[in-house]
């Protein structure tokens, strides 16, 4: 399987790469072997100064970054340029506040009959990363960022269709000043994964993908017994009751359904509003909808660019046309243009059937399932009758409600009056089969350390 570089809004190949064989391969993994020895003997201080030095670099090149991002896999520009400016910050929230989030806990050495007890947290080697396309700098970035800053090395395995932003990464850091070896891009298949996995020089593994990819990776990494963090799919509802502001409902609701034209697992893809507000809400919602410009992801003026791939869109038209041949009724697009590139309108499908992809699944695309509901109650039932728990919106300006979404819906993560997003400060992650483990803020930096606990007696 070689890596290639297929502009969605063309279908064209551009570039094409041969995987590493396996003495490359091994050679990759020796690297990073060796460049964690090194690394976890340097200071903070050392690694926040390449860290920043990194930073740097990825602002100053944020057009070029963020045109191939654009000509991989079809985001629009501006959306990739906010996506590289982002990576930068994280890169500096990290530099800033690593040693802080690792400093040594003190607990009661008297309570355990010592002079001193204590937790210490120690890097545990080198993490295999398995990244997806959708968001080719900033998923890797989230992690690689607190990796580095904790004294871990990483080797990334990113998805096919990004193999210049992959090779971007693996080249960034060690221009950066970081010791050789400590972040590489690996081109090999998924096939070969699990005998990545398996070697001892892979201490633990983070991904974020599918929950199929998911399973794997758990189960190749359990069997020998190793740390996981996995990020998978999400289902998330985006519910609207009585008392919200509307209008900004719907200005948000669009935002939050069609980022990344469609293509986020955080984004929101079940609209659940309550019966006394739906149809003021469904004609808003359904208006901003149709307003979306498709085009051009390099135009300043577009709203919603292609799919990243051919298949992409395939599974997404399916799930529409399942939803309708059950009885569902599209309110807004529906149709995918007759046009070279792997492009989806829009979309907004009322009265979906229990049992088809848009009621159980993920549909990966700008399209957007709208239900309606009697009460609370049957808005929490419906919110959490998925087996995914990544992200939930919940819009009511009644503060008992507010504490009520946030305790009653089943998610990692619950945003109220807004929708759900990451940020460096904030943990992220989800439930179910959604995933477990936490990435950013400090709980992310300490999944792949060791806290160590010491009693000094």
């Amino acid at each position: 399987m070689a890596y290639a570089t297929i502009n969605p809004a063309t279908g064209e190949t551009l570039k094409t790469y041969d995987d590493h064989d396996d003495a490359e391969l091994d050679r990759r993994l020796a690297a990073a072997d060796d460049a964690h020895r090194q690394l976890k003997s340097t200071s903070f201080d050392d690694r926040a100064r390449w860290m920043r030095a990194a930073a740097a670099m990825v602002d100053t090149e944020v057009d070029a970054t963020a045109r191939t991002m654009t000509t991989e896999m079809g985001k629009t520009l501006a959306a990739a340029k906010a996506e590289v400016r982002k990576c930068a910050s994280a890169m500096r929230f990290y530099a800033e506040h690593t040693e802080r989030f690792l400093a040594d806990v003190e607990y009661d050495a008297a309570a355990v009959n010592a002079r001193r007890a204590l937790t210490i947290y120690q890097p545990l080697g080198t993490v295999l990363a398995i990244m997806p396309w959708n968001f080719p700098l900033w998923q890797a970035v989230r992690f690689a960022a607190p990796a580095l800053m904790a004294g871990n090395t990483g080797v990334l395995k990113h998805a096919s269709n990004v193999p210049q932003t992959a090779e971007y990464l693996g080249q960034l850091f060690g221009r950066a000043g970081f010791p050789d070896g400590a972040f590489q891009h690996l081109f090999v298949a998924s096939d070969r994964i699990e005998g990545v996995i398996a070697d001892d020089r892979i201490r633990a593994v983070t991904l974020t993908g599918s929950e199929g990819a998911g399973r794997a990776v758990a189960a190749a990494a359990g069997a020998h017994l190793k740390k996981t963090v996995l990020e998978l799919g999400g289902s998330d509802p985006f519910v609207v009751m009585p008392s919200a502001d509307l209008d900004e409902a719907a200005k948000v609701a669009t935002t939050a359904r069609c980022q990344n034209n469609g293509q986020s697992c955080i984004a929101a893809k079940r609209f659940i509003v309550h019966a006394d507000c739906y149809d003021e809400f469904a004609e808003l919602f359904a208006q901003r909808m149709a307003d979306q410009t498709v085009g051009d992801p390099m135009d300043d003026t577009t709203d919603i660019g292609p799919l990243a791939t051919r298949d992409g869109r395939t599974d997404v038209s399916d799930a529409v046309g399942e939803a309708v041949d059950s009885g569902a009724k599209v309110l807004v697009g529906g149709t995918p243009p007759d046009a070279a590139g792997w492009w989806y309108p829009p979309t907004v499908v009322t009265d979906v059937a229990e049992g088809t992809t848009m009621y159980d699944d993920e549909v990966f695309g700008p399209v957007a399932g709208l239900f309606k509901v009697g009460g609370y109650d049957e808005a929490i039932d419906l919110a959490n009758a998925v087996a995914f728990g990544l992200g939930s919106n919940a819009w009511t300006n009644d503060a008992a409600e507010q504490e009520a979404f946030a305790r009653d819906l089943d998610a990692g993560m619950v945003f109220i009056n807004g929708m759900t997003t990451s940020y460096p400060q904030l943990p992220f992650g989800g439930i179910g089969t959604s995933g477990y483990g936490r990435e950013l803020s400090d709980l992310g930096i300490k999944e792949f350390c060791n806290a160590k606990t010491v009693w000094v007696g």
